[in-house]
């Protein structure tokens, strides 16, 4: 097992063979830059670059690529930009290569500790789509609301279904989230009432950007799909349930969904997830032939949820569950969302809707855990939860356990702050 002259401890997320990229900045009057996060210290890769130890081929060999707000410059460099920089910084910082381990000036202006940072969001987003491509979380949402009979939709099995989001509300681990007002029309009510929204959720997710599109016109092959990502982030997908009962007929979420999108600062590159593919479910029945998977795309990614209240001591997980249920693959959504000729973009924010598994412990999000709030959770010190309350705190996590390391996504953790007087 390959490892680093860097300290590691076991159980970090962050080992050689994870390496994910990330935006940060020291004081807040400093120029953000991009840096690599390695164990508890981020490698800052503009002081790398003009250092003369990381090199980029071509005319792109220009340490401005490295001195970025955000990530963009970098991804639209294309996947053989990304594979080379990823590859020589394994090699840097492998414990037996000496360049930039014995050099100490360098190590020095080279690393910080990431608790002594502001880390940012890590890509402008040009436009984001959200999916729905859990079987086991359509199912379960499709019986409270329809009956088992018809949990699913007649389309549910032969297409992902997605629909597009709010790029300009995403934002980065830490923000807060203020609780969204609206119209909702609850049991019993003639006409609608505007209010905070009584039904608050989240919903365990995982994204992934663009790194470099398709054309218009053409669409992306499913073959091709997976080399177009350049890599994955922690997704919360704040919900506003009762706001959203009210308004999604005929046209589908609006604004109880547009308020808030959290995602976790580093993004993981797909050659790290490499490893941990696995087969997914077995897709009934056999998707049309521009879906239809030659290979398994599916990938072993341990998913966790937890929460602290205000009256709580410590904070809980009451969530486990894993990306691998997923029935439709990052590579169909991306192939489908693009066989119209629609055109993806560096930047763009794909994710993947609620992660759920086949257990009770395993579902994605409030709504279902709870299912529909006939079923509250019940924490240690006795506070109950159906929906979430004003100063909860929600940590979703996600790693790979490899033999011996862990590849893993950090956290993307925010807190509920009340709603608006209005």
């Amino acid at each position: 097992m390959q490892k680093s002259f860097i300290q590691v401890e076991k159980g970090s997320h962050f080992p050689i063979q994870n390496l994910p990229y990330g935006i940060f900045r020291k004081q807040k009057d400093e120029e953000p830059r991009v840096g690599v996060a390695i164990g508890d210290y981020v490698l800052d890769l503009a002081v790398l670059h003009e250092s003369g130890l990381l090199k980029i081929e071509g005319e792109q060999d220009d340490s401005s690529i490295f001195r970025q707000r955000y990530l963009n410059a970098m991804m639209e460099a294309g996947s053989t930009v990304w594979k080379a920089i990823r590859k020589q910084l394994q090699q840097l910082l492998d414990e037996g290569e000496a360049s930039l381990r014995d050099d100490m000036e360098l190590r020095e202006r080279a690393f910080t500790k990431i608790d002594a940072v502001e880390l940012l969001l890590p890509v402008e987003i040009g436009d984001y789509t959200d999916f729905y491509a859990s079987k086991e979380h359509a199912t379960n949402v499709g019986s409270m609301f329809r009956g088992k009979d018809q949990a699913l939709m007649p389309n549910w099995t032969h297409l992902p279904v997605g629909y597009h989001g709010r790029a300009s509300s995403v934002v980065v681990s830490g923000t807060e989230v203020r609780r969204p007002n609206g119209q909702m029309k609850p049991p019993g009510h003639e006409f609608p009432i505007f209010g905070p929204s009584k039904q608050l959720d989240f919903e365990l997710e995982l994204g992934w950007f663009v790194g470099h599109g398709n054309v218009s016109g053409e669409p992306i092959r499913l073959e091709e799909a997976e080399e177009k990502i350049f890599g994955l982030v922690l997704v919360n997908d704040w919900s506003a349930r009762d706001i959203q009962a009210w308004e999604y007929q005929p046209l589908g979420p609006f604004l109880a969904k547009s308020f808030a999108t959290s995602i976790s600062p580093w993004v993981v590159p797909m050659d790290a997830l490499e490893p941990f593919r696995v087969q997914g479910p077995k897709q009934e029945p056999t998707p049309l032939s521009y879906l239809e998977h030659k290979k398994a795309a599916a990938f072993d990614i341990q998913l966790d949820v937890s929460l602290k209240g205000s009256t709580m001591e410590s904070i809980e997980t009451f969530i486990s569950t894993n990306f691998k249920y997923m029935y439709w693959s990052m590579a169909q959504q991306m192939s489908h969302h693009t066989i119209n000729g629609c055109n993806l973009r560096a930047g763009d924010l794909l994710a993947s809707g609620t992660i759920s598994g086949p257990e009770k412990s395993e579902r994605g999000c409030l709504l279902e855990r709870t299912w529909r709030g006939e079923e509250p959770i019940t924490f240690s010190n006795g506070d109950k939860r159906v929906w979430l309350e004003d100063d909860d705190e929600v940590v979703m996590t996600g790693y790979c356990q490899g033999n011996g390391y862990r590849v893993g996504f950090g956290e993307v953790r925010a807190k509920i702050a009340p709603a608006l007087e209005m």
